[in-house]
């Protein structure tokens, strides 16, 4: 099985290409252009680096939120076009659960944190289980669903826990600090190469959904936004 997958949900824009267990290419970009202007240059890069034959292709996976407004519209447009185009389903991977597989296999908490403006974060809580079915042993649970609260909300979620957690997310350098004075539990934050999110994270669960028919037609996909837009609350007198 060949999946496409596609996150614009975040600072990071990233394309992979993932047959079965391998991880044919890869391509993240975190720099000073919008979504718009780099996600399709980059997955044609891709597909001609990789010489993909889109026929080939089983299905296209995408971060469906939450995340950016304009982002999540970006990537949304973008998969729909590609899964009409190539008559090939989506497979909806909540951007935090994407976000959160990228520390596979971990014994600790994961807390992903997305800046969601407005002294909110787009988070929730996961841990890795063993899970002797899987070919790769272990399989994402989560603790506490996506949701948008304030960073001291989660922090006592954690406190609540008693266990070491791992935050990762472009929240953590707006939060960072915030979390050091009121977090009672050890804790750390992910490295680098791990803190933001990788389309080949949303592609390797996205295997995992097809497999439980976990997947949409093209047509019927729409973003998971969480909070109502600014123009949305400025409108309604939020």
């Amino acid at each position: 099985m060949k999946i496409i997958a596609i996150d614009s949900s975040g600072l990071t824009a990233s394309v992979a290409v993932v047959e079965d267990d391998t991880l044919i290419g890869e391509y993240n970009v975190q720099y000073k252009k919008t979504h718009s202007q780099t996600l399709l240059p980059m997955l044609d890069e891709l597909k001609k680096m990789v010489e993909l034959d889109l026929s080939t292709v089983d299905a296209i996976a995408l971060a469906a939120g939450p995340g950016s407004f304009t982002g999540l519209r970006i990537g949304s447009a973008t998969a729909k076009g590609l899964g009409l185009a190539m008559g090939v389903p989506l497979v909806e991977i909540p951007t935090l659960d994407g976000l959160a597989c990228n520390l596979y296999g971990t014994d600790k908490l994961i807390c992903p944190i997305m800046d969601a403006r407005r002294d909110q974060v787009y988070t929730g809580l996961y841990e890795f289980k063993k899970d002797h079915a899987s070919p790769c042993c272990y399989r994402l649970e989560t603790i506490l669903s996506g949701c948008a609260v304030s960073i001291d909300e989660i922090a006592e979620r954690c406190n609540g826990l008693n266990r070491e957690v791992i935050f990762l997310g472009d929240g953590v350098p707006v939060f960072g600090k915030r979390l050091g004075e009121i977090l009672l539990s050890p804790y750390g934050f992910a490295p680098p190469h791990m803190n933001r999110q990788r389309a080949a994270a949303f592609a390797f669960l996205a295997f995992q959904y097809m497999k439980e028919g976990k997947c949409v037609a093209a047509k019927d996909h729409a973003p998971v936004y969480l909070r109502m837009s600014q123009a949305e609350r400025e409108r309604n007198g939020g």
